[in-house]
């Protein structure tokens, strides 16, 4: 006789792992029993026949279920105990190992195909099985069980339960979040003022109506509501854009299916597997040219962010609509969190919205829809939200010490760590706005209560700028319970991030940081860095020119100003003056006209910030090309500009200085931009020179110091940039470096927190040591 003792941790919890041990077991003969533990572990206690308990570790491994993964494990010989069979146990959330908190899985092919047929699930919107349906969105606390989720609001009925016992039912034995129209969740369409219209079935035929002739319908989902609407009505979109003033940020196309999308946007492999994966993002594909679609849900856009339904809910309200494809955006009003609970949209959403689809079901966490893109052919999460969060990120080195980062602030997240791990929390968003600063400390606090960081003891680790919310929320955290506190550079971070993610711990890295702004080492506003990296510290080396931004952030929101700033680096104020008159640019770009460019020339002759930001590059090259004139939401200008430009073989010439640091002048691309304007160049194509050429120059510089280097990383905000990834890939080509760009962590700064935790928690390791 033989007995062992298994802990393993990964994603073993809410993927259907303990009744797949009990049917290994039962397969190899052997007993004991299996159990969910505290921190989202699983432990299990096998003996018999020793031919028989290798056998069951042997299967554990080759057998386990398709979302389950092991990352640790341990296996420690014990004693028998004398078990007759074996048993799924009780949870017993005292015995605590770590382990991932399972993240929300889209509907199954099977549980949609019971919705669809005729089976105690038709037409049930509710419907999940153990391999799918809501996880982190629904669970108070762990371990994984019924009662510890929102769905301990409804006891199972006798065919539930029946089910739920039955070891030969594969997917509904021991699943926690089964049920059925008798026992489950339930759906209801509400007027504005709150009166019942009509509930289950005819609910969602309702609002599938409402949504055809025209009016806005907020839709309580998985992780939190949506707004549903036309996408093919002019008058409906640009009604929705006005209640939600949302002038221009493109809204999400939610389709029926792959067919659906077809119609829509260029679709190739890749995009469908991303697209029908269990995580199901909003994935951002070129719109075809005779797209069905109204020209306002993506203005001045030529790509379209699509996705496919992950509930029965969505499913079946979409198969219901004329088109089969509607927008279905967050439903949160301007800037701010996305709203959760019933009462929280009625009070926010009014105005908004028409109608409310609701369900009894509670959303406990909040969780938006992952956002993904591909760059220079290679995915990339823009939002790691639903599906994604809070999967952890390992380290390739293990912490003395727990780590709390608090990332930075806009369109952030936060994180913890321990041991070799990193636990991104899901997409906070702008914690500048007071909901989303709540939601960063509740959120915070849910990872350190599930993985039991003892905070006193923790490193806390904030952005160097000392106005972030995020760092004085730090900084209140470190007061309040006598912890270290670490402050990083927000470039650094950045490198670091993608440096934890690829496992990189020893070697140096040339890092290129690109994004809008972030608070340099020296007190001014950084944004297209080149550092040269470890996660024990950096040292910059180059950078693209500094230039003035009159009127500081008013550059940023009208992007006129800096290019301004830009070209006077350069021409005379006549000259300056010229160039905006020919290219109508102060009409359109700044707003009281020439006596706001008047004040602005005095401006640029005095003392102003500067910043080596590729945004504000970027941006200003938008505006001069006629692009966008001003920023509405994050990064826009840039984005349209890449979304607008053609790729072409011509290149501009790029000048590199070395004053100290090696300089990349963008002011003479911008000159050089301007007279092929002038020229009469495809404005498309000069977008994409300009791309290109801060991009290359970036990378001219890195390779400068490359020497026994051979690794590059590239991040930040504007390193998901195609054609600038293309001008750096272009100035490394042949020099035998591998480039290291972000995966599953995003580039912007929903994924500065890893950064941050793997600096903070290396320098805490050799502390100790």
């Amino acid at each position: 006789m033989k007995a062992v003792r298994l802990r393993l941790s990964g994603i073993v919890q809410g993927v259907a792992f303990r009744p797949f041990v009990f049917r290994v077991a039962r397969r190899a003969g052997v007993n004991g029993y299996v159990k969910n533990v505290g921190g989202s572990g699983v432990e299990i206690h096998v003996e018999g026949e020793s031919e028989r308990v290798e056998e069951f570790i042997k299967l554990l491994w080759e057998l386990k279920p398709e979302k389950a993964r092991i990352d640790e494990y341990s296996i420690v010989e014990t004693a028998p105990k004398g078990y007759l069979d074996f048993k799924i146990e009780q949870s017993d959330p005292s015995a605590h190992f770590r382990s991932i908190i399972p993240p929300d899985f889209s509907i199954c092919r099977d549980c949609l195909e019971e919705i669809l047929s005729r089976t105690r699930w038709h037409l049930y919107p509710f419907n999940s099985c153990a391999f799918c349906g809501p996880r982190y969105s629904m669970i108070y606390s762990i371990p994984y069980d019924r009662e510890n989720t929102a769905m301990r609001d409804f006891p199972l009925c006798q065919d539930c339960l029946r089910d739920y016992s039955d070891p030969e039912n594969e997917r509904r034995f021991h699943a926690q979040g089964i049920s059925c129209p008798v026992c489950g969740p339930s759906v209801r369409l509400q007027s504005g003022r709150g009166e019942v219209l009509a509930d289950g079935v005819d609910a969602i035929d309702e609002a599938a109506r409402l949504i055809d002739s025209g009016h806005i319908v907020a839709v309580k989902g998985l992780g939190g509501f949506h707004i549903a609407a036309s996408a093919t009505d002019d008058d409906v979109v640009a009604e929705l854009r006005s209640r939600k003033r949302r002038p221009t940020k493109p809204f999400a196309v939610m389709c029926l299916d792959i067919d659906t999308v077809s119609r829509l946007v260029e679709l190739g492999p890749d995009a469908i597997r991303i697209l029908d994966s269990p995580e199901k993002p909003i994935l951002l594909l070129p719109t075809l040219e005779n797209a069905p679609i109204s020209r306002l849900v993506a203005p001045n856009l030529r790509k379209l962010g699509v996705f496919l339904p992950y509930t029965g809910l969505h499913y079946l309200l979409l198969s219901r609509t004329r088109d089969k494809y509607a927008i279905m955006t967050s439903g949160n009003p301007h800037n701010e969190p996305m709203c959760t609970r019933d009462d929280e949209a009625f009070e926010r959403l009014r105005g908004i919205v028409d109608y409310f689809l609701t369900h009894n079901r509670v959303i406990v966490n909040r969780v938006d829809d992952s956002v993904a893109r591909f760059t220079a052919g290679r995915f990339t999460l823009l939002r790691r939200g639903r599906g994604y969060a809070p999967k952890w990120l390992q380290l390739p080195f293990r912490a003395s010490r727990e780590v709390v980062a608090f990332g930075a602030m806009l369109q952030s997240a936060g994180a913890v760590a321990f041991d070799d791990k990193v636990v991104l929390t899901q997409f906070i968003g702008d914690v500048d706005e007071y909901g989303s600063f709540l939601d960063l400390e509740k959120y915070l606090g849910l990872l350190i209560r599930t993985y039991q960081i003892p905070v006193e003891s923790s490193v806390m680790v904030a952005d160097l700028h000392p106005l972030y919310p995020s760092t004085l929320l730090a900084e209140e955290w470190s007061r309040k319970f006598g912890a270290e506190l670490v402050k990083v550079q927000h470039h650094w971070a950045h490198i670091a991030a993608v440096m934890a993610e690829h496992g990189v711990i020893e070697e140096e890295v040339v890092g290129i940081a690109v994004d809008g702004v972030g608070l340099g080492d020296d007190g001014t506003a950084w944004g297209g860095e080149v550092i040269i990296a470890s996660l024990n510290g950096f040292k910059r080396v180059g950078c693209l020119k500094p230039q003035k931004m009159p009127g500081g952030d008013v550059a940023v929101e009208y992007p006129a100003r800096m290019l301004a700033g830009i070209l006077s680096d350069k021409l005379s104020r006549e000259e300056l003056a010229e160039v905006f008159r020919e290219l109508g640019i102060v009409e359109r770009g700044l707003r009281r006209g020439w006596e706001e460019f008047n004040i602005m020339l005095n401006q640029l002759e005095g003392d102003l910030p500067l910043t080596s930001s590729t945004g504000r590059v970027l941006d200003a090259a938008s505006v001069m090309l006629g692009f966008c004139d001003r920023r509405t939401y994050e990064g826009e200008p840039a984005i349209v500009l890449e979304d607008n430009s053609k790729p072409t073989t011509e290149r501009l010439k790029v000048h590199v200085r070395d004053d100290g640091l090696y300089v990349v002048d963008t002011a003479e691309i911008l000159l050089q931009a301007l007279d092929l304007l002038r020229c009469g160049t495809d404005r498309r194509e000069i977008g994409y020179m300009v791309q290109h050429a801060v991009g290359y120059g970036l990378g001219l510089v890195a390779s400068r110091f490359i020497g026994r280097r051979r690794l590059v990383a590239l991040s930040g905000g504007a390193a998901v940039n195609d054609y600038l990834v293309r001008g750096v890939l272009e100035a490394l080509e042949g020099k035998g470096v591998d480039v290291l760009m972000p995966k599953t962590v995003p580039a912007g700064d929903g994924g500065i927190a890893v950064g941050q935790a793997a600096i903070a928690a290396l320098k805490s390791s050799q502390l100790r040591r």
